[in-house]
């Protein structure tokens, strides 16, 4: 165990932070000050003068040697790389080596007891057993059973009751309104399963799920509720019971018959109402055509059927015999035949009226020329 404590090495690291807060990681710059490089405040991120495809060696900006991520920051990826200078991807490290915080070159990975930067915990060597030790849980506890605990390797074996280290960061974080606060993220070198408890400094059983806590830590879940109880993983599936699909499906199928019914309902009433304007559009007409007969036989029975009256032409010839009202044209073409519509219009009312006391005066034949003076 070392003498420094976690507190006292934080402090330590604020200088470089606050040097570095000002400086640009992603400017261009061909000259560096190795006193900058550092942790950034708040998300105590590796800064340095330098932008992200380079690191300071000297005082100077030189190309990265190496990578931990598959796609780093700073490198044209895609189209990128047209619009962009050609920057060269450096590569990934194997298995048994690292990649520093800077990007120096690969390097080996660091014995149990000797310094690493923070929360490099793939930087560390593993232990023999590390199948046994490492975190399957997905947590970040450790790699490969392996953990850097207050910038020190070491292994993540500790049994319950046994003595324990731990190291407690503190990261700024946001919240509702931009609010700052602090989140501060405790760990230490305990098998999975087991965490130190920061008053002992002893190595306990995590707790099951309803469980009192103070921390996350503290269950196994790693979510202590607001209301100091454990609560279910974050990053654990739901489940619904089966009556909850069938309420959906029910619930779909219905929208979409009612749906369905709806429009029925709608376009009929629509079609009501088209078939409603047609039949008034057709009594209208058939009236307009009854009244303007009824002018016609108004008129001609004015000037026809009078009665001791005679034809115009009885009067002025002395003619007074039956032949004086048939025509002058005895071979005179043919009436033409009425229009189609009349016979439609005449069918379409008598359909919709159940017939009509005027329907011979719709199927009568037209006045024609021949009935004139």
């Amino acid at each position: 165990m070392l003498g420094l404590s976690p507190t006292f090495l934080f402090l330590l690291s604020l200088p470089l932070t606050a040097l570095s807060q000002a400086n640009l990681t992603d400017g261009d710059t061909d000259t560096c000050n190795p006193a900058h490089n550092g942790l950034a405040t708040g998300t105590l991120q590796y800064n340095s003068d330098c932008n992200a495809t380079t690191w300071c060696s000297g005082g100077s900006c030189i190309a990265k040697g190496c990578r931990r991520d598959e796609f780093p920051l700073g490198y044209p990826t895609g189209d990128n790389q047209k619009k962009k200078k050609d920057i060269p991807l450096p590569d990934k490290c194997n298995t048994s080596q690292f990649c520093p915080d800077e990007g120096s070159e690969c390097i080996d990975k660091i014995q149990v007891g000797q310094p690493c930067q923070l929360d490099r915990d793939d930087s560390c060597v593993g232990p023999d057993n590390f199948q046994q030790l490492r975190d399957n849980t997905g947590h970040g506890l450790n790699v490969n059973g392996s953990i850097c605990l207050n910038f020190v390797c070491q292994f993540a074996n500790i049994t319950a009751g046994s003595q324990c280290e731990v190291e407690n960061v503190g990261y700024v974080a946001y919240g509702v309104g931009n609010t700052e606060f602090v989140n501060v993220v405790s760990r230490d070198n305990c098998m999975v399963g087991l965490y130190c408890d920061s008053n002992t400094t002893v190595c306990i059983q995590q707790k099951d799920i309803g469980a009192g806590c103070n921390a996350d830590k503290e269950c196994s879940t790693y979510n202590c509720l607001p209301n100091q109880v454990c609560g279910k993983n974050l990053a654990e599936s739901r489940h619904f019971g089966t009556w909850v699909y069938i309420v959906i499906g029910v619930g779909i199928f219905g929208g979409m018959i009612a749906t369905l019914v709806l429009l029925f309902f709608i376009h009929g009433r629509k079609r009501e109402d088209e078939r409603e304007k047609r039949l008034q559009y057709w009594r209208e007409q058939n009236a307009f055509r009854q009244n303007i007969m009824q002018m016609h036989e108004t008129a001609r029975a004015s000037i026809f059927s009078t009665p001791g009256s005679g034809s115009r032409r009885s009067q002025l010839y002395g003619v007074t015999t039956e032949d004086s009202q048939v025509p002058m044209l005895q071979h005179a073409a043919p009436p033409p035949k009425s229009s189609g519509l009349r016979h439609y219009v005449a069918e379409d009312t008598a359909s919709y009226e159940g017939g009509n006391e005027n329907e011979h005066l719709v199927m009568r034949a037209p006045y024609t020329h021949d009935n004139k003076i």
